[in-house]
């Protein structure tokens, strides 16, 4: 691993080992993170997003279970710990999480300064007014009044919760912080404060940093590289302003025009008929091949290797080098795709039909008057 990689992801697999079946969440990720970097993992719900994450953290709850590959954490190996040695060498020291909804994990009952003096007092037994002073100390780097350590949870609005929990996170100073929506449930207004301050933030503390999120708007104020994910897999991966600019899978593509732009004048924002597939049997070859508008037959019957197009990484049987794939005949069979842009000309066309009906009719009756 390089001197300035943090992190190191190779061909990481997760399951779910359900009485349905096995379910691939998450399947052969790999990547890399340097320190003071960031990157932003986007994706529908349930493509192995927040699989990743607890995967990182060797927190996968049962019946998930880590199935192959590594995590080389600055020369740890992640995937070998037992339990206890992953509480007490990574989480919190080497790599902290801010979960999806975090304004609800804090207990009602405990004062704020309670709840984070616990990871002081467990990892470096750090108490009393040493530990209330360096919590103080993150509390003012959020942006929150040092006040806030005496109060209760219900005290405080949604901003200064999430505020709350991003600077417990930080007060083992990680390398890495993980952020799994982290502006969930709050306004526009506050949203954009908290990202200024995660960006502020890391600039100071030179962490490094993992966003999950759906809003690809919002990585593109904070990431430097982007892994988009479907269905378990990264089908694209590489630099952020790259990628928005130029999306080279069809499904980033797909994500990116469904995003709306004030600079320029859209008729109507994209969207992908149909909802990602069931992964406890996922469909054959490529798994996005029954939503994609540009299929080819092979995506049905072959699994696409992953290409470097322009410094990107894809992983789609349209940058094939060989001809026979890449060239392959254009899909005739139905995709989710074909039959929603069929049922919209349908029903284009029905409604174009009543239309002039209706217009038949009323000029009929003007004549009869």
């Amino acid at each position: 691993m390089a001197d300035n990689t943090v992190l190191k992801v190779d061909e990481l697999s997760t399951h779910y080992l359900t009485s349905d079946g096995e379910v691939m969440a998450l399947d052969d990720a790999s990547f890399e993170l340097d320190r003071g970097s960031s990157i932003g993992i986007a994706g529908e719900s349930g493509c192995g997003k927040s699989t990743l994450a607890f995967s990182l953290l060797k927190q996968v709850q049962p019946p998930g279970e880590i199935m192959s590959g590594s995590i080389d954490l600055d020369g740890i190996e992640v995937t070998e710990l037992s339990e206890k040695e992953a509480r007490r060498k990574i989480r919190w020291k080497r790599i902290s999480m801010v979960f999806q909804g975090a304004m609800e994990i804090m207990t009602p009952v405990y004062t704020v300064g309670h709840q984070m003096r616990e990871p002081l007092k467990y990892h470096k037994d750090i108490t009393g007014k040493e530990a209330r002073d360096i919590c103080e100390k993150y509390l003012k780097m959020v942006n929150l009044d040092r006040s806030i350590f005496d109060r209760y949870p219900h005290e405080l609005s949604g901003g200064q919760k999430q505020r709350v929990v991003i600077a417990t996170a930080l007060l083992l100073e990680p390398d890495i912080v993980i952020f799994d929506e982290p502006t969930t449930a709050l306004d526009v207004v506050v949203e954009a404060r908290i990202m200024n301050d995660l960006k502020r933030l890391r600039r100071e503390l030179d962490i490094s940093m993992l966003f999950i999120t759906h809003d690809l708007s919002i990585l593109a104020e904070v990431s430097d590289n982007l892994a988009i994910m479907y269905a378990g897999w990264i089908v694209e991966l590489g630099d952020a302003n790259k990628i928005y600019k130029d999306p080279k899978h069809p499904y980033t593509e797909k994500l990116m025009a469904a995003i709306p732009d004030i600079r320029t004048d859209i008729d109507r924002l994209e969207y992908i008929p149909g909802v990602p597939p069931n992964l406890v049997n996922p469909p054959s070859g490529c798994r996005f091949h029954p939503r994609c508008h540009k299929a080819m037959e092979v995506c049905r019957e072959m699994e696409p290797e992953t290409y470097t197009v322009d410094g990107v990484e894809v992983k789609c049987h349209l940058y094939s080098e060989d001809e026979s794939i890449s060239k392959s005949q254009e899909a005739t069979y139905e995709t989710a795709y074909e039959e929603e842009a069929a049922s919209e000309s349908y029903e284009g066309e029905k409604g174009k039909e009543v239309s002039e009906g209706l217009e038949e009719v009323a000029e009929d009756e003007v004549m009869e008057e």
